[in-house]
């Protein structure tokens, strides 16, 4: 199935839909939408992939850059400790919250697939973490838990990559472990929503340089899709093209005994059932 995509060609940032062996340009047909985001908010994302129907890529996958699928979303709100198993990891004694946990990641603080993260010179911690991300597709505020797949348009993956000391600077925060440039990854592309089973149980896998790390499955997770979304809508208005990037499993390099951390030349991929496979390798910031 085709899957729609955002990339960079010639220092010209386009949207089309990625064939498999090469992406169909649609942006310049679609001067009403710049980004995937407004053919998000138009409602149109099942338009723009038959405009691809019996199409031919424009350009073959090595003359392009992919990015993030949604530029400059207007909020990417994460959720932190949402596996049973990763409760645990942080031996506090506590059972898990019963709201979930949450905080903010600027969108420079990501890269697309294919492109490697960067490791910065003030800590050698760059961590991995698997996740799947909910893209929103119709603004809503109070949105009940039964109506809240009704809101998602598509979904992707996320690499939440976390320069793990500087999460642990202060005592109530994680802000300035998880937004620094290029740390972490989200894509490859977008994948319509279409049906609760793509999302209800679904196996969720990190590998890193081909060695398993991360798997669970979502009906484990503490706080549901559906609960997330209804919590985080009740103080906020989510809006077409926010992000909420839903957890990871236990298994990050920071509860291996001892730590491993990502250095260059590691390749991570985070890989869900029915999404696709998101792969970046790692390198230093020069």
């Amino acid at each position: 199935m085709p899957h729609l995509v955002t990339f960079r060609h010639a220092g010209r940032l386009g949207w089309g839909v990625h064939t498999g062996d090469g992406v169909i340009d649609l942006s310049a047909a679609n001067p009403q939408w710049p980004t995937l985001r407004e053919v998000i908010a138009a409602g149109a994302l099942r338009d723009a992939l038959a405009q691809a129907a019996g199409r031919q890529a424009d350009l073959p996958l090595d003359a392009v850059t992919l990015e993030p699928p949604i530029p400059a979303p207007d909020k990417i709100l994460c959720v932190g400790v949402n596996y049973p198993d990763r409760n645990a990891e942080h031996r506090d004694g506590q059972d898990a919250a019963a709201h979930p946990s949450l905080f903010a990641r600027f969108p420079r603080s990501f890269v697309g697939h294919g492109v490697n993260l960067v490791r910065p010179p003030e800590s050698q911690q760059l961590d991995y973490e698997g996740e799947i991300a909910l893209v929103i597709g119709r603004e809503g505020r109070r949105i009940p838990r039964h109506r809240a797949y009704a809101h998602v348009a598509a979904l992707t993956l996320c690499n939440e990559g976390t320069i793990r000391d500087w999460v642990r600077h202060a005592k109530f925060n994680v802000t300035q472990g998880k937004n620094w440039d290029r740390s972490g990854a989200l894509g490859p592309w977008l994948v319509l929503f279409t049906h609760p089973a793509q999302l209800d149980d679904i196996a969720l896998v990190t590998r890193v340089n081909g060695e398993v790390r991360q798997s669970d499955r979502t009906s484990r997770m503490v706080h549901g899709f559906r609960d997330i979304i209804a919590y985080v809508s009740t103080f906020c208005t989510l809006v077409p093209g926010d992000v909420l990037i839903c957890g990871t499993p236990t298994g990050a390099g920071a509860r291996r005994d001892p730590p491993v951390w990502l250095k260059p030349g590691d390749v991570v991929e985070v890989e869900a059932e029915g999404i696709g496979v998101l792969r970046n390798g790692v390198e230093d910031e020069l």
